[in-house]
C-alpha cells in the first residue's frame, strides 16, 4: 500500500464520520440524499461479499466492515430513526436511481474480469459507485437554489471528502501503473476518472470558498 491509497482511505473514513456527525450527532439529515446512501449500501454489499472468505489483511477486513456497517447505519437513521427521519426531504430527493442501476448492471455483464457471479457484482459495484453521488449533487443544487446559493457547511465538507477520496485513488492508480510492471485495472481506472469528473464543478466552488474564508455558494 502506498501513501496515496492510505490517504484516500483515511479521507473516505473522514467523509463517513462527517456524515454520521451530521445525522446522528445533529439529529437531522437536511440536504442529504437517502437515495445516494442506499446506492452506497448496494455498492459496498456487492463489492465486499468476499468479507467472509477472502482475507487479505486485518486492515482490509476492518475497512470493508466499516464501510458496510456505516452505510447501513446511515440509511437506518435517515429512514427510521426519529427525529432524524422527519427531517428527510423525500420530495427533493426524487432522482430516478433506476437509470443508474440498470445501465451499470448491464455494463457489468459485458465488462468484467471474469464472468462469475462475484466478479460481475464487483464490476457492478465499481460502475455504480462512479455515479452514486449524482442524487446527492442534485440535492445540493436544489438546496442552494432555495437558499440564495448557499450550501450547508457540513454537507459541503462531506461531499468534498468523497470527491477527494476518489481523486486520490486516481493518483494511486497512476503511481501503481508507473511502479508495478503487471498492474492493469481498466474497469477501476475508467470508473474512477468518471467519478472524479462529476466532482470538478463542486471542487471549484468548495476551494474558492475555503480560499476566501466564506461559506460555500453555488451559482443559481
Amino acid at each position: 500500500m502506498n501513501i496515496f491509497r492510505l490517504s484516500a482511505d483515511m479521507i473516505h473514513l473522514i467523509s463517513i464520520f462527517i456524515l454520521l456527525l451530521k445525522v446522528a450527532g445533529a439529529q437531522n439529515c437536511v440536504g442529504i440524499s437517502l437515495k445516494t446512501q442506499i446506492l452506497y449500501c448496494v455498492v459496498f454489499t456487492c463489492r465486499y461479499l468476499d468479507l467472509f472468505w477472502n482475507f487479505w489483511s486485518l486492515y482490509n477486513w476492518v475497512m470493508k466492515l466499516i464501510f458496510i456497517l456505516s452505510s447501513y447505519a446511515i440509511v437506518y437513521y435517515m429512514k427510521f430513526k426519529s427525529p432524524i427521519c422527519k427531517t428527510y426531504d423525500a420530495k427533493s430527493d426524487d432522482f430516478k436511481v433506476v437509470i443508474l442501476v440498470v445501465p451499470c448492471f448491464i455494463l457489468a455483464l459485458f465488462f468484467n474480469v471474469t464472468f462469475t457471479p462475484f466478479e460481475i457484482l464487483w464490476a457492478f459495484s465499481i460502475y455504480l459507485e462512479s455515479v452514486a453521488i449524482m442524487p446527492q449533487l442534485i440535492i445540493v443544487q436544489k438546496y442552494a437554489r432555495d437558499n440564495s446559493g448557499s450550501v450547508q457547511n457540513i454537507t459541503s465538507h462531506y461531499v468534498f471528502c468523497l470527491g477527494a477520496y476518489r481523486a486520490l485513488y486516481v493518483i494511486n492508480w497512476i503511481y501503481r501503473f508507473l511502479t508495478e510492471t503487471s498492474y492493469y485495472d481498466p474497469i477501476a481506472w475508467v470508473s474512477g476518472v468518471v467519478q472524479t469528473l462529476l466532482y470538478i464543478d463542486f471542487f471549484y466552488y468548495y476551494v474558492k470558498a475555503v480560499v476566501n474564508k466564506k461559506y460555500m455558494e453555488l451559482p443559481v
